[in-house]
């Protein structure tokens, strides 16, 4: 016999645009039997625009773990419940994983509602790699811990990508100019798909000078694109044979062990195998092993 349990939709709203909305997602909003949402006031002004009068309950960072219980208990009892953000999709750097996470380990159906993202939505338009890039969320809020965090990414061959809010953009800037490069190519994303949008491709050095003499931009809301670093061509010296050894021991090794293994073996150049861990993806910046 089928269990009766309800489902938990997850549902992506708008991020700036208000026709940014599936007409999927409003039937949704309009069927669950209550929605959750990380701020019940700012998601009421989205269910008015689109004449939407279901209940709202409460789940954000500060009482999910307990309400994720009794939401859990409405699933349960047969109930289908919408979980929202207060923008964008659910769950990036927003409420919800315990409730998730809970609902999932109770053999109840997780269905997405896709949508707007700031993250996607940035990348589509900033101009640089995207076969493999890396999300950071949102960075660390003192100046030590993220010059920390930009010295582990200064070999990183993989776009990545961060959130950042206005009253510390300025500072995060700052601080990436002291530790990159000065022509290391950034993206700055403000205001996505709202009056104001501004998307600039710059360097890390211009983008803190734009930052810092233009006061519109440091308002809003940012997400900052960084381009990962240049392997050194030296990295096409090795031979597929040499490559597919390196590969199998980044498997089982670290980085140092797995390029020190390598050089025993195939005889290539030790900074040449290095380079071409990192590029693989597998190897993590290691000063010791150069």
């Amino acid at each position: 016999m089928a269990n009766q349990y309800g489902k938990l939709y997850v549902v992506a709203t708008p991020i700036g645009n208000l026709a940014d909305f599936s007409f999927r997602a409003v039937d949704i909003l309009k069927q669950v039997d209550c929605i959750a949402a990380e701020d019940t006031r700012h998601v009421r002004l989205l269910l008015q625009h689109y004449g939407i009068t279901n209940k709202l309950l409460a789940l954000h960072q500060h009482n999910e773990e307990h309400a994720a219980l009794g939401l859990l208990e409405k699933l349960q009892q047969g109930l289908s419940i919408a979980l929202v953000s207060d923008a964008g999709t659910p769950l990036l750097s927003d409420p919800g994983m315990p409730l998730v996470k809970l609902v999932k380990n109770a053999g109840i159906e997780v269905s997405p509602i896709p949508g707007a993202c700031a993250l996607i939505a940035a990348l589509s338009v900033a101009g640089l790699p995207l076969s493999r890039f890396e999300f950071e969320g949102f960075l660390a809020r003192t100046s030590s811990q993220r010059k920390a965090f930009f010295n582990t990414k200064i070999n990183c061959p993989s776009t990545w990508v961060f959130y950042e809010a206005s009253h510390r953009i300025q500072a995060t800037l700052q601080d990436m100019v002291e530790v990159f490069p000065p022509d290391r190519e950034v993206v700055i994303a403000r205001e996505i798909t709202k009056l104001y949008e501004t998307i600039v491709k710059t360097t890390v050095v211009d983008a803190l000078a734009l930052v810092t003499n233009d006061p519109n931009m440091r308002k809003g809301e940012f997400v900052v694109i960084v381009a990962g670093a240049v392997i050194e061509k030296h990295v096409q010296e090795l031979t597929d044979e040499q490559q597919r050894i390196l590969q199998v021991l980044l498997r089982e090794c670290s980085t140092k062990t797995a390029v020190a293994l390598a050089v025993d073996i195939t005889g290539a150049r030790k900074k040449a195998l290095y380079q071409a861990a990192l590029a693989s993806g597998f190897g993590a910046p290691d000063e010791e092993a150069l």
